[in-house]
């Protein structure tokens, strides 16, 4: 890092505060527009609008006269196409970087209308927030790029040398099917020296923070058997197991009395050193009064860099069509959150090997699908981190926080892995309040402002670096 780079921060901190200022209210009502298109990649849902929401993302980018091409691109797995990407390119000049900008155009699903306030595909502005599905996660993400390429054209006359390229995918929220054939295949276009995935948020709307840790998955679907057919509970219960009571005994022994997750083998990392209270997780979680946390050992650690453990779904008997009935098979879904460093196939195979060594009354124990997903570990000591954090400090003027999130981002591995030399930011203009997938889903103006900012400046600030 060269005093350069940090001094064209400092430099360009009031003029650029100034052009997003004068520009704001222009790119919230682009914002407004994007989020009442209902690009959904669901394949319930009207493909139409993908590719409505595409082609208004490409417009806007395309009107920023910055790129040497703007397309809308797709590609396909097992012979099905994906859902429309928008792909745009300027190439650097004289040894300069080249930033990779992502976000997502698709959204969440709805959800239930009657737990909306205000229609979901109707922004509405109330209260210092803009609400609608989308609205945060994650074309919130979208404008943020639009407005630091303009800021950054208005600042340098067009006269830059750094290189961007823009990829707004189209089917993140549906698991990103194509993403790895689609770095494959436009791995040229798509080569940067910086990547930074917008689509991640900030500890509060008070203090900037950059992602630097991200749990991975791992999902695994289980079922017991105890029996060859159902059994009238009265004729056999109480000498004769169901599955179901082996189900439940086996699920619970994945936790201690303390919540702690039981699977011996799997490592647990350390959170950065934040101030993060039991009243801020009771907030922030919704969790009620008089029910206790799970888990020894600070809450930072246990949701970001610590394995855990959720039973996601279980197959038996519905309560409205149960009956006196021994269940001779059950089968539950078990969500393992890995910390960052645990490869996760190993990880698996100690899940496996817990349930296995578990499961009482001598039960038939089988394995079914199985998803895996990479945790994720940023190098901080590299230079656009450094820069990063700077940007975000400037334009919060409060000091920046490295987070983590105990949730992944699965795509963000074959980044690491098609662009192995990338460094990877992850940044985002979420909150604790944004209710992204969620009904009421919202955006913090002001925080969409401010990373607006920051990002104009870290783009000055690469423009300034030269490699070597």
């Amino acid at each position: 890092m060269t005093q350069t780079e940090f001094q064209v921060i400092a430099d360009q901190t009031p003029n650029v505060e100034q052009l997003i200022a004068q520009s704001f209210d222009g790119t919230l009502a682009e914002l407004i527009e994007l989020v009442k298109i209902e690009g959904i990649a669901w394949d319930a849902f009207d493909a139409n609008n993908l590719e409505l929401s595409a082609q208004a993302v490409a417009r806007l980018f395309e009107a920023t006269g910055v790129f040497d091409f703007v397309d809308v691109r797709r590609s396909a797995v097992n012979g099905k196409d994906g859902a429309p990407a928008v792909l745009a390119k300027r190439a650097a000049k004289n040894g300069k970087p080249t930033f990779l900008l992502y976000a997502h155009h698709d959204v969440q699903p709805p959800g239930d209308a009657n737990q909306w306030q205000t229609p979901p595909f109707e922004p509405v502005q109330k209260a210092g927030r803009l609400f609608g599905r989308g609205a945060a996660d994650d074309k919130a993400g979208i404008v943020v790029h639009l407005a630091a390429i303009r800021a950054l054209k208005t600042l340098l006359n067009d006269d830059f040398d750094l290189g961007i390229t823009m990829f707004i995918e189209g089917e993140e929220e549906a698991g990103s099917p194509t993403f790895r054939n689609f770095l494959e295949e436009n791995r040229a276009d798509l080569a940067a020296d910086v990547i930074v995935v917008a689509d991640s948020g900030n500890l509060t709307t008070e203090t900037p923070s950059l992602t630097t840790t991200l749990r991975g998955l791992v999902s695994l679907v289980v079922e017991v058997q105890t029996l060859d057919h159902a059994l009238h509970s009265g004729m056999y219960g109480g000498a004769v197991p169901d599955a179901m009571l082996a189900l439940v005994q086996l699920l619970a022994s994945l936790h201690d009395d303390r919540g702690n997750v039981a699977v011996k083998g799997l490592i647990s990392g350390q959170a950065a050193p934040i101030d993060y209270s039991e009243a801020d997780l009771r907030k922030d979680s919704g969790l009620l009064d008089g029910v206790d946390q799970i888990g020894e050992g600070a809450i930072l650690d246990r949701i970001w860099t610590k394995p855990a453990i959720t039973v996601i779904g279980i197959d038996g008997q519905s309560v409205a069509l149960s009956s006196n009935t021994l269940l001779p098979t059950a089968k539950a879904k078990i969500s393992l959150r890995i910390a960052p460093g645990q490869d996760p196939s190993e990880a698996l195979h100690l899940l496996q090997q817990h349930l296995a060594q578990n499961v009482p009354f001598g039960a038939k124990i089988s394995f079914g699908e199985v998803e895996l997903g990479k945790p994720f570990e940023a190098d901080l000591s590299k230079w656009a981190s450094q820069l990063a954090g700077r940007a975000l400090a400037a334009a919060w003027k409060a000091e920046s926080v490295n987070i983590g999130i105990g949730g992944s981002i699965p795509f963000i591995a074959d980044l690491t892995e098609v662009f192995t030399e990338a460094q990877i930011l992850v940044t985002g203009v979420e909150d604790p309040d944004s209710r992204a997938h969620s009904p009421n889903e919202s955006v913090h103006l002001e925080s969409l402002k401010r990373a607006m900012i920051a990002e104009t400046l870290l783009l000055l600030g690469g423009n300034v670096k030269r490699l070597p």
